[in-house]
């Protein structure tokens, strides 16, 4: 039986409203330009860890001095917890070339290399890098990918979980090393800063999930306050705002003429192509490590009798709302609707369809043609998904209701 993957408490606010926390073992990555509150949100990563009587391991470019400052901006006493050995700062020289190593590469792998006997020494169960970018500049980004994917992977066969500081890429060169490090994460957290302005506001703060973290990408201001850290703006029932741009309320009720009789419903989360392939491909990534299965459904007018239907799409659209569960992923491609169900109860999507006739006043018996598709191991990616809706095969159950 695989393991399963728990949550904890990050200390950053948005990722603890929308995502729950970070997961055990998982690698983050935090980007940002320089002042954009990098150090301050990975003080308040640290400090959530060592009120739990956890261990942080904190490496960082700055004098230690310089860190209990920022630290003490927002009301931490940075240096109780080192007294209590919670919080663990290891200063980190800037990488310096010698004659010892035959490439700037070779030089760099020895550094990351290094960064693993350092954690074996302290035990942690979190560890910040404060920050990252001169350790990874690489020449070849081969190279890089070999290092850097041994230190992560070393760290996470450890179970301890990471967040790893990286200045905004500008330089062609420097989103290249970052595509590479991207590679490897399970999230991002970026913070923009905004231009001077008369607020107090440095920007927003945007999280993307690479593995796992299925409730999607958020986005929020977010705010600097002295004794009082980073916060934001972010409230979670306003998860459907401006990357899931839906119709008025009243668009998706049809007209009197043609109306069916529907209750009042709360909208689920709707999602564009390329968010809901996101989704997927994180559900997928999920199942292959914690096997959590999950359902897709398909979902159209049915072609044979489309000529006599008395139902049009935006009524089956309707129908589909009403009956999915706020968790439910909706995406509307072309003629078809597809609803992600993170679960694979049989009962459940009989209940789901069932929802749908009964919205349709049961038009929906003959009229409207289901296609069921349960994760299972054969599948990579979201592509694999529909490949396999599209050819129907063995493992497709066809339900024409």
């Amino acid at each position: 039986m695989k393991k399963s993957v728990q949550l904890f408490r990050s200390g950053i606010p948005i990722v603890d409203s929308a995502w729950g926390g970070f997961y055990h073992g998982g690698s983050y990555l935090l980007v940002g330009e320089k002042k954009s509150g990098k150090t301050l949100l990975s003080l308040q990563y640290a400090v959530e860890a060592a009120k739990n009587k956890e261990v942080c391991l904190y490496f960082t470019n700055s004098r230690p001095k310089d860190l209990m400052i920022h630290a003490a901006s927002i009301d931490i006493d940075l240096e109780y917890y080192i007294n209590q050995n919670t919080i663990i700062v290891v200063r980190v020289a800037q990488p310096t070339e010698t004659t010892e190593f035959k490439s700037r590469d070779e030089f760099l792998s020895d550094y990351l290399s290094d960064i693993i006997s350092v954690i074996n020494q302290y035990h942690p169960t979190r560890i910040i890098f404060d920050e990252l970018t001169p350790y990874v500049e690489y020449e070849n980004l081969n190279s890089l990918r070999d290092a850097f994917g041994s230190m992560i992977e070393s760290i996470e066969d450890l179970g301890i979980t990471s967040l790893l500081i990286l200045r905004e890429p500008a330089a062609q060169s420097s989103k290249m090393i970052f595509n590479v490090l991207n590679s490897f994460a399970t999230g991002i957290i970026q913070l923009h800063k905004a231009e001077d302005s008369a607020e107090q506001q440095p920007g927003i703060i945007d999280i993307t999930p690479n593995i796992g973290h299925t409730e999607g990408k958020f986005k929020a201001n977010y705010f600097i306050e002295p004794y009082k850290g980073i916060t934001t703006d972010f409230k979670i029932t306003k998860r459907l705002t401006k990357e899931n741009i839906l119709p008025d309320i009243t668009e998706l009720i049809p007209n009197k003429t043609n109306a069916l009789n529907t209750p009042e419903y709360l909208v689920p989360n709707i999602y564009s192509i390329n968010d809901f392939k996101l989704i997927v491909n994180n559900q997928i990534a999920l199942y292959k490590t914690t096997g959590q299965m999950f359902t897709i459904l398909s979902i159209r007018i049915n072609p044979a009798s489309q000529s006599q239907s008395r139902i049009s799409f935006d009524q089956l659209s309707y129908s589909v709302k009403v009956a999915a569960h706020k968790k439910d992923k909706i995406c509307t491609i072309d003629d078809k609707i597809y609803i992600l169900i993170t679960k694979s109860d049989d009962k459940l999507i009989d209940d789901f369809i069932s929802k749908v006739h009964q919205t349709l006043n049961g038009s929906g018996s003959t009229n409207v043609a289901y296609l069921m598709l349960k994760v299972n191991d054969s599948m990579n990616s979201a592509e694999d998904v529909f490949i396999e809706f599209d050819n129907q095969t063995v493992k497709t159950q066809l339900n024409q209701r």
